[in-house]
């Protein structure tokens, strides 16, 4: 099991060191931005650990949601499809608006609605998305692309008052930001 554990470790490190260095040639390809983005919201979900109150039961799913426009269309439920995390099933659902966000763990806030990520403190929800504000408001993560390189910045602290423990492997790959000191 730990073998196990090492080698999907050292798989999704070297996935990850790939997506972060996209560049022209790369974009070159059908791949498309939001596809890339999908496979980093199912690998967020591996490197949190929830409070245990965050699921109902023991066989609960864990639920990647989207608020707001979906700018993934099917990629996203592709991605996920017949995934497993820390034996949970994965579940997609959207939301049109923050206060229908419930029994969601990952969250993608589309730009349209970046500004709702603050209503949603205190519910327990890996919120990530990509408008230059999200962090400010109150955001968990967000993508930004830096020298042609798709890349994310963390704000622990944000995370933690949500009492969401994000692992240091996923650390060591973001830029750490504190409220109000997004990225450039």
């Amino acid at each position: 099991m730990a073998i196990l554990a090492s080698i999907r470790h050292h798989r999704f490190l070297a996935i990850l060191l790939l997506l972060l260095t996209v560049g022209p040639a790369a974009r070159a390809q059908p791949s498309p931005e939001y596809k890339l983005k999908a496979v980093f919201l199912y690998n967020f979900a591996q490197f949190v650990d929830w409070p245990t109150n965050a699921f109902a039961e023991t066989n609960s799913p864990l639920v990647i949601g989207v608020l707001g426009k979906d700018p993934f269309g099917k990629i996203l439920d592709e991605t996920i499809a017949g995934e497993r995390i820390k034996n949970r099933p994965l579940e997609i659902r959207r939301f049109n608006k923050a206060s229908e966000v419930t029994d969601c763990h990952v969250l993608f806030v589309s730009s349209s609605h970046s500004q709702e990520a603050a209503g949603l403190k205190g519910k327990g929800v890996l919120t990530v998305g990509d408008a230059p504000d999200f962090i400010e408001h109150g955001g968990m993560i967000r993508f930004f692309t830096e020298k042609n390189k798709l890349r994310f910045a963390i704000n622990l602290e944000a995370a933690k008052a949500d009492k969401l423990a994000i692992s240091a492997k996923l650390l060591q790959l973001a830029e750490i930001v504190s409220l109000g000191h997004g990225p450039k």
